[in-house]
């Protein structure tokens, strides 16, 4: 009697196989939390950063973030560190703020490619930490923060002056150079267009038209004065200027409208 193959077994035996082969892929990058400032246990001023010492080890390229979590959920209500690509061992920086007040329980250090379904945990801390309303306390950073973050800016301006030395084909050129022309046209139509109507415009219309035109230049020196606090803080300002421009042109096309509808002249 011929005998009967049992591909059943054999096709658990590979997925288990596979399945240990990502973990232990996995396995070879550890990271774990050295020390924060503040503590574990504080309460935090307005959009203040929460910094993380990271000692980490990986035998294969991988990226680190550090990541805010309450009650086992990540908050979607913050700003975090970028990350550049990490191999072998050594020390990092990572840190997070909440953009409201709110909560914080447990930090999370991540590993991975930037992509949800690529990322793995690789190490926790629990916390207890509030964000408030309140200006921040303006506590001097500890030596660590300064020195690593000192390490992070070399190492952003050392990969700046890689790929500026990699050739960038035409088209990749003519995208990145379109998009900053559109921001730049975008900040002086936010600001000009406000600045026009509250000149021409009279009484309550003239404050109206005012308003967008002080969001505008707020948003503008708040980069610049961040920025020179902390090169980090403002990562994507390209896309601060986009919101706020938008909604600067948003809201003088609803006042001429209203005065067009209302019959305003002055």
């Amino acid at each position: 009697m011929t005998p009967v193959s049992k591909p059943l077994p054999n096709l658990l035996v590979f997925a288990l196989l596979s399945l240990a082969a990502v973990c232990t892929a996995h396995a070879e990058s550890s990271a774990r939390v050295v020390e924060t400032q503040p503590s574990g246990t504080a309460t935090l001023g307005r959009q203040e950063s929460f910094w993380i010492r990271i000692e980490y080890q990986a035998d294969e390229r991988i990226n680190l973030w550090a990541r805010p979590y309450r009650n086992g959920v990540q908050l979607k209500n913050a700003i975090s560190n970028a990350s550049r690509t990490y191999i072998g061992s050594g020390e990092t920086l990572g840190w997070f703020a909440l953009m409201e007040p709110g909560d914080v329980d447990e930090v999370r250090i991540l590993a991975g490619g930037g992509k949800s379904s690529r990322e793995w945990e690789l190490a926790r801390q629990p916390v207890d930490l509030r964000w408030s309303d309140a200006t921040p306390s303006g506590e001097p950073r500890a030596q660590w923060v300064t020195d690593l973050l000192a390490a992070e800016q070399v190492s952003q301006r050392e990969d700046a002056q890689r790929r500026a030395s990699e050739p960038v084909s035409g088209g990749d050129a003519a995208l990145f150079s379109g998009f900053m022309l559109f921001i730049i046209a975008l900040f002086i139509l936010g600001l000009g267009a406000p600045l026009w109507s509250a000149w021409k415009w009279r009484g309550g219309w003239r404050i109206a038209a005012a308003v967008p035109a002080a969001v505008i230049l707020f948003v503008v020196l708040r980069i610049v004065v961040d920025t020179a606090r902390d090169p980090t803080s403002h990562n994507l300002w390209p896309f601060e200027i986009l919101q706020f421009g938008i909604g600067a042109l948003f809201v003088i096309g609803l006042l001429k409208l209203a005065r067009r509808f209302l019959g305003v002249q002055t």
